[in-house]
């Protein structure tokens, strides 16, 4: 018994349509907008990281790359540790304050605290 199409990475198994062909769906490389541009939210979050509390930066648009420098900046301001995963910066504790100074003294001018 043979498979009309079989089954890819992407966890397709079976398609009726005889013109179907697996495509995986590639994103553009985003670039980076300017600091002034950019509609940063600063947060408190604790879910999910075993009671440890966290700053969250989201809402950076641009490259993995500037993501992860902007993390290491915020890190080396505040004196903790953190990362950038799922496109948010992830400061160690509460440093919504130090963060937001940081923030403002490098030109991101549309920032929101929650």
């Amino acid at each position: 018994m043979s498979k009309k199409n079989k089954a890819d990475q992407l966890g397709f198994v079976y398609s009726t349509d005889p013109s179907f062909q697996f495509r995986e769906e590639v994103d553009e490389p985003q670039e980076t907008l300017i600091p002034a541009q950019q509609k940063l939210q600063i947060q408190l979050d604790n879910k999910h990281r075993g009671g440890k509390t966290v700053t969250l930066v989201t809402g950076f648009i641009g490259t993995v790359a500037d993501l992860e420098l902007l993390a290491k900046n915020l890190r080396n301001y505040c004196g903790t540790g953190g990362s950038a995963k799922d496109g948010a910066a992830i400061i160690q504790g509460d440093q919504r304050d130090k963060v937001f100074q940081w923030l403002q003294k490098n030109g991101f001018t549309q920032i929101k605290k929650k």
